[in-house]
């Protein structure tokens, strides 16, 4: 599936450091912890009502992992039109130019081009708590090539891990914090 970037002034290069950032970022606990106690004044999703697919938190991350997973037919029925991403990416910037499901599609499609077999896997979670859904993944793959300044051969198997948390708003993710073990990850691509 070929996304094209809102974005015409990134380099193909520039979204593969954006894509493969945006997985290993660190997760922005300060905006984080500002919008927390916003959440408890909410009812929780989890406490309203019937629960549908497009509703229920656990089974909206299960789509979450699948979109992951390269199924990103699927992220429109879970990911709100303002989508945000809250990272810290490598090359310096923030991941706000990241937005809807355009966004969040062509990350997933740019680090799969870096490591076209990877598989996340959930560890813990997840967890649910109001209009917030977190789980701890852990992430496999192979190195295809062509992460900038990698010197790691095509073929390395890779793994690392990290945290999601995501808003609900609406029946549909908003808002995504990532942490991710990105010293683990350059160490074993031999980047910096």
């Amino acid at each position: 599936m070929k996304v094209e970037s809102t974005h015409a002034h990134h380099s193909p290069a520039r979204l593969v450091v954006l894509a493969l950032a945006a997985t290993l970022a660190l997760a922005s606990n300060a905006t984080f912890a500002q919008a927390a106690p916003a959440a408890a004044a909410h009812p929780s999703v989890t406490d309203s009502g019937p629960h549908t697919a497009a509703r229920n938190p656990r089974t909206m991350f299960a789509t979450w992992v699948t979109v992951w997973n390269g199924d990103t037919a699927k992220a429109s029925s879970i990911i709100s039109p303002d989508f945000r991403v809250h990272a810290a990416l490598l090359d310096g910037t923030d991941g706000s130019s990241l937005r809807g499901v355009e966004g969040l599609v062509g990350l997933v499609d740019q680090i799969r081009s870096v490591c076209t077999d990877l598989r996340f896997d959930l560890e813990v979670g997840p967890l649910a708590d109001g209009r917030y859904v977190s789980a701890r993944w852990v992430a496999t793959g192979t190195y295809a090539g062509g992460f900038p300044g990698a010197k790691a051969a095509p073929g390395t198997v890779i793994t690392y891990s990290g945290t999601d948390t995501l808003r609900l708003e609406h029946g549909k993710f908003a808002e995504y914090w990532l942490n991710a073990d990105t010293l683990s990850l350059l160490q074993q691509l031999q980047a910096g």
